[in-house]
Protein backbone atom coordinates (compact mmCIF):
# COMPACT_ATOMS: atom_id res chain seq x y z
CA UNK A 1 0.00 0.00 0.00
CA UNK A 2 2.86 2.40 1.26
CA UNK A 3 4.70 1.49 -2.59
CA UNK A 4 1.28 2.59 -4.26
CA UNK A 5 0.52 5.10 -2.51
CA UNK A 6 4.06 6.45 -3.50
CA UNK A 7 3.49 5.73 -7.14
CA UNK A 8 0.02 7.39 -7.14
CA UNK A 9 1.74 10.35 -5.29
CA UNK A 10 4.48 10.93 -8.49
CA UNK A 11 1.89 10.30 -11.26
CA UNK A 12 0.05 13.38 -9.18
CA UNK A 13 3.00 15.24 -9.53
CA UNK A 14 4.03 14.41 -12.89
CA UNK A 15 0.64 15.34 -13.91
CA UNK A 16 0.49 18.69 -12.34
CA UNK A 17 4.09 19.32 -13.75
CA UNK A 18 2.43 18.49 -17.07
CA UNK A 19 -1.31 20.64 -16.28
CA UNK A 20 1.12 23.68 -15.26
CA UNK A 21 3.09 23.12 -18.31
CA UNK A 22 -0.13 22.97 -21.37
CA UNK A 23 -1.94 25.91 -19.56
CA UNK A 24 1.33 27.96 -20.17
CA UNK A 25 1.37 26.67 -23.59
CA UNK A 26 -2.05 27.48 -23.95
CA UNK A 27 -1.59 31.22 -22.69
CA UNK A 28 1.47 32.07 -25.00
CA UNK A 29 -0.64 30.20 -28.04
CA UNK A 30 -3.61 32.80 -26.80
CA UNK A 31 -1.66 35.91 -26.69
CA UNK A 32 0.18 35.10 -30.08
CA UNK A 33 -3.95 34.87 -31.78
CA UNK A 34 -4.35 37.71 -29.99
CA UNK A 35 -2.12 39.74 -32.14
CA UNK A 36 1.03 39.61 -30.56
CA UNK A 37 3.89 38.04 -31.73
CA UNK A 38 6.99 36.67 -29.87
CA UNK A 39 10.03 38.87 -30.45
CA UNK A 40 12.26 37.40 -27.48
CA UNK A 41 12.41 35.20 -24.79
CA UNK A 42 14.60 34.14 -22.16
CA UNK A 43 14.04 30.32 -20.47
CA UNK A 44 17.34 29.67 -18.36
CA UNK A 45 17.20 26.41 -20.71
CA UNK A 46 20.29 24.82 -20.84
CA UNK A 47 22.25 27.15 -18.62
CA UNK A 48 24.32 26.92 -15.72
CA UNK A 49 24.08 30.74 -15.11
CA UNK A 50 21.91 33.95 -16.20
CA UNK A 51 23.67 35.46 -19.45
CA UNK A 52 25.75 38.29 -19.09
CA UNK A 53 24.82 39.60 -22.72
CA UNK A 54 21.31 40.07 -21.24
CA UNK A 55 21.53 40.59 -17.05
CA UNK A 56 23.98 41.81 -14.72
CA UNK A 57 23.72 41.34 -11.21
CA UNK A 58 21.78 44.26 -9.28
CA UNK A 59 24.45 46.51 -6.98
CA UNK A 60 23.60 47.61 -3.07
CA UNK A 61 21.96 50.98 -2.53
CA UNK A 62 20.54 52.97 0.09
CA UNK A 63 16.72 52.50 0.18
CA UNK A 64 14.94 49.50 1.28
CA UNK A 65 14.51 47.64 -2.13
CA UNK A 66 18.50 47.28 -2.59
CA UNK A 67 20.42 47.91 1.23
CA UNK A 68 20.59 44.67 1.42
CA UNK A 69 21.89 43.42 -2.75
CA UNK A 70 24.94 41.54 -2.65
CA UNK A 71 27.12 39.98 -5.61
CA UNK A 72 27.69 36.86 -3.42
CA UNK A 73 27.28 33.91 -5.86
CA UNK A 74 25.24 31.47 -3.53
CA UNK A 75 22.15 33.90 -4.05
CA UNK A 76 21.95 33.26 -7.63
CA UNK A 77 21.38 29.97 -9.59
CA UNK A 78 19.83 28.91 -12.70
CA UNK A 79 18.43 25.03 -12.17
CA UNK A 80 16.23 23.03 -14.27
CA UNK A 81 15.56 26.28 -16.47
CA UNK A 82 14.48 28.38 -14.22
CA UNK A 83 16.62 31.42 -12.86
CA UNK A 84 17.01 31.31 -8.97
CA UNK A 85 16.88 34.54 -6.67
CA UNK A 86 17.70 34.11 -2.90
CA UNK A 87 17.52 36.23 0.46
CA UNK A 88 19.26 34.76 3.09
CA UNK A 89 20.46 35.57 6.55
CA UNK A 90 23.97 37.15 6.40
CA UNK A 91 25.44 35.06 9.51
CA UNK A 92 29.53 35.95 8.24
CA UNK A 93 28.82 34.29 4.91
CA UNK A 94 30.21 37.64 3.35
CA UNK A 95 32.71 38.72 6.45
CA UNK A 96 33.23 42.08 5.42
CA UNK A 97 29.76 43.00 4.82
CA UNK A 98 27.95 44.68 7.87
CA UNK A 99 24.37 43.30 6.43
CA UNK A 100 22.13 41.58 8.19
CA UNK A 101 20.74 39.92 5.34
CA UNK A 102 21.74 39.54 1.70
CA UNK A 103 19.81 39.49 -1.30
CA UNK A 104 20.17 38.89 -5.36
CA UNK A 105 18.85 40.39 -8.09
CA UNK A 106 19.24 40.97 -12.14
CA UNK A 107 18.65 43.25 -14.63
CA UNK A 108 18.92 44.21 -18.17
CA UNK A 109 19.79 47.69 -17.65
CA UNK A 110 22.41 49.09 -20.83
CA UNK A 111 21.72 45.37 -22.27
CA UNK A 112 18.33 45.13 -23.36
CA UNK A 113 15.22 47.02 -23.31
CA UNK A 114 11.65 47.36 -23.40
CA UNK A 115 9.40 49.83 -25.18
CA UNK A 116 5.88 49.37 -27.30
CA UNK A 117 4.48 45.68 -26.91
CA UNK A 118 3.84 42.93 -24.05
CA UNK A 119 6.00 42.00 -21.48
CA UNK A 120 5.51 38.91 -19.40
CA UNK A 121 7.20 36.91 -16.55
CA UNK A 122 6.32 33.44 -15.11
CA UNK A 123 7.45 33.80 -11.32
CA UNK A 124 7.32 31.78 -7.57
CA UNK A 125 8.00 32.87 -4.50
CA UNK A 126 7.97 30.97 -1.54
CA UNK A 127 6.53 32.23 2.23
CA UNK A 128 8.53 34.52 4.53
CA UNK A 129 8.02 37.23 6.59
CA UNK A 130 9.70 39.93 5.25
CA UNK A 131 10.17 38.83 1.90
CA UNK A 132 9.41 41.68 -1.35
CA UNK A 133 10.22 40.21 -4.48
CA UNK A 134 9.28 42.14 -7.11
CA UNK A 135 9.77 42.85 -10.46
CA UNK A 136 9.36 45.78 -12.47
CA UNK A 137 11.23 48.37 -15.18
CA UNK A 138 13.00 51.89 -15.09
CA UNK A 139 13.68 53.94 -18.19
CA UNK A 140 16.61 52.91 -20.70
CA UNK A 141 18.24 55.32 -20.90
CA UNK A 142 17.35 56.97 -17.30
CA UNK A 143 16.15 60.23 -18.48
CA UNK A 144 15.26 62.50 -15.75
CA UNK A 145 15.37 61.73 -11.49
CA UNK A 146 12.83 59.10 -10.07
CA UNK A 147 10.21 59.90 -10.32
CA UNK A 148 9.77 62.18 -12.81
CA UNK A 149 11.28 59.88 -14.72
CA UNK A 150 8.62 57.07 -14.36
CA UNK A 151 8.41 53.52 -12.57
CA UNK A 152 6.20 50.44 -13.68
CA UNK A 153 5.87 47.97 -11.47
CA UNK A 154 4.54 44.49 -12.91
CA UNK A 155 4.65 42.63 -9.83
CA UNK A 156 5.57 42.89 -5.75
CA UNK A 157 4.25 40.80 -3.06
CA UNK A 158 4.67 41.32 0.52
CA UNK A 159 5.16 38.14 2.87
CA UNK A 160 2.65 35.15 2.30
CA UNK A 161 0.20 37.27 0.81
CA UNK A 162 -1.77 35.87 -1.88
CA UNK A 163 -2.65 38.99 -4.08
CA UNK A 164 0.16 40.80 -6.37
CA UNK A 165 0.30 44.56 -6.67
CA UNK A 166 0.49 46.64 -9.72
CA UNK A 167 1.70 50.00 -9.61
CA UNK A 168 2.72 52.86 -12.10
CA UNK A 169 4.88 56.18 -10.32
CA UNK A 170 5.30 59.29 -11.47
CA UNK A 171 5.76 62.70 -10.39
CA UNK A 172 1.89 62.94 -10.93
CA UNK A 173 1.27 59.89 -8.24
CA UNK A 174 4.32 60.52 -6.39
CA UNK A 175 4.93 64.21 -5.73
CA UNK A 176 1.24 65.38 -6.31
CA UNK A 177 -0.89 62.15 -4.71
CA UNK A 178 -2.59 61.58 -7.70
CA UNK A 179 -3.10 58.12 -7.53
CA UNK A 180 -7.12 57.71 -7.59
CA UNK A 181 -8.23 59.65 -10.93
CA UNK A 182 -6.63 57.53 -12.82
CA UNK A 183 -5.95 55.04 -10.77
CA UNK A 184 -1.98 54.02 -10.48
CA UNK A 185 -2.14 50.15 -8.49
CA UNK A 186 -4.19 48.07 -7.88
CA UNK A 187 -4.46 43.68 -6.96
CA UNK A 188 -5.14 40.36 -8.03
CA UNK A 189 -5.37 37.62 -6.24
CA UNK A 190 -2.48 34.90 -6.84
CA UNK A 191 -2.11 31.38 -6.70
CA UNK A 192 1.15 31.02 -4.17
CA UNK A 193 1.80 27.77 -4.31
CA UNK A 194 2.13 27.79 -7.75
CA UNK A 195 3.94 29.84 -10.77
CA UNK A 196 1.84 32.73 -12.18
CA UNK A 197 1.77 34.96 -15.16
CA UNK A 198 2.62 38.62 -14.53
CA UNK A 199 2.17 41.01 -17.70
CA UNK A 200 2.18 44.70 -18.94
CA UNK A 201 1.02 45.62 -22.26
CA UNK A 202 2.52 49.42 -22.87
CA UNK A 203 1.11 51.37 -25.47
CA UNK A 204 2.14 55.37 -26.19
CA UNK A 205 -1.66 56.26 -24.60
CA UNK A 206 -1.78 53.95 -21.75
CA UNK A 207 -0.24 50.80 -19.63
CA UNK A 208 -2.21 47.36 -18.80
CA UNK A 209 -1.44 45.08 -16.28
CA UNK A 210 -2.38 41.50 -16.01
CA UNK A 211 -2.47 38.43 -13.66
CA UNK A 212 -2.39 34.75 -15.04
CA UNK A 213 -3.96 36.61 -18.45
CA UNK A 214 -6.84 38.62 -16.81
CA UNK A 215 -7.11 42.06 -16.97
CA UNK A 216 -6.71 44.08 -13.59
CA UNK A 217 -6.17 47.98 -14.52
CA UNK A 218 -5.01 50.25 -17.29
CA UNK A 219 -3.71 53.56 -16.45
CA UNK A 220 -4.07 55.81 -19.38
CA UNK A 221 -2.35 59.28 -20.47
CA UNK A 222 -4.55 62.19 -19.65
CA UNK A 223 -5.63 65.64 -19.96
CA UNK A 224 -4.04 67.29 -16.74
CA UNK A 225 -1.99 70.78 -16.11
CA UNK A 226 0.33 68.66 -13.50
CA UNK A 227 3.05 67.92 -15.57
CA UNK A 228 5.09 64.31 -15.71
CA UNK A 229 0.98 62.54 -16.03
CA UNK A 230 2.19 59.59 -18.37
CA UNK A 231 6.28 59.34 -18.43
CA UNK A 232 5.60 55.79 -19.77
CA UNK A 233 6.00 55.89 -23.47
CA UNK A 234 9.45 55.35 -23.98
CA UNK A 235 12.01 51.60 -23.35
CA UNK A 236 12.81 50.31 -20.18
CA UNK A 237 15.00 48.03 -18.42
CA UNK A 238 13.70 45.25 -16.47
CA UNK A 239 14.73 44.00 -12.96
CA UNK A 240 13.80 41.04 -10.82
CA UNK A 241 14.77 41.01 -7.41
CA UNK A 242 14.91 39.73 -4.17
CA UNK A 243 14.26 41.88 -1.21
CA UNK A 244 14.15 41.17 2.72
CA UNK A 245 12.82 43.97 4.95
CA UNK A 246 11.94 47.74 4.78
CA UNK A 247 9.09 50.14 5.98
CA UNK A 248 6.21 48.94 3.58
CA UNK A 249 6.91 44.72 3.90
CA UNK A 250 7.54 44.96 7.41
CA UNK A 251 10.61 43.39 9.64
CA UNK A 252 12.02 39.83 8.33
CA UNK A 253 11.94 36.58 10.68
CA UNK A 254 14.97 34.59 10.03
CA UNK A 255 13.43 31.42 10.61
CA UNK A 256 11.52 31.90 7.69
CA UNK A 257 14.98 31.89 5.43
CA UNK A 258 15.72 31.71 2.65
CA UNK A 259 13.57 33.50 0.74
CA UNK A 260 13.53 32.15 -2.43
CA UNK A 261 12.09 33.81 -6.36
CA UNK A 262 11.81 31.45 -8.57
CA UNK A 263 11.54 32.95 -12.89
CA UNK A 264 10.43 30.37 -15.17
CA UNK A 265 11.01 32.51 -18.41
CA UNK A 266 10.38 36.66 -19.88
CA UNK A 267 8.71 36.75 -23.06
CA UNK A 268 8.38 40.12 -25.32
CA UNK A 269 5.79 40.30 -27.74
CA UNK A 270 4.94 43.14 -30.52
CA UNK A 271 1.93 43.33 -32.43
Amino acid sequence: MKRLLIIVTGMAAVASVAAIAANAQVKAAQTENDGWTLVWEETFDNQTTFDPAVWSKIPRGKVDWNNYMSDYDPLYEVRDGKMILRGIANDGLVPDDPAPYITGGIYTKDKKAFGEGRLEISAKFNDVKGAWPAIWLMPEPRDAEWPWCGEIDIMERLNSDTIAYQTVHSNYTVNHGRTANPPSSCTLPINPADFNTYAVEMYPDSVVFFVNGQRNFAYPRIETEIEGQFPFDKEWYLMLDMQLGGTWVGEVDPADLPAVMEIDWVRYYKK
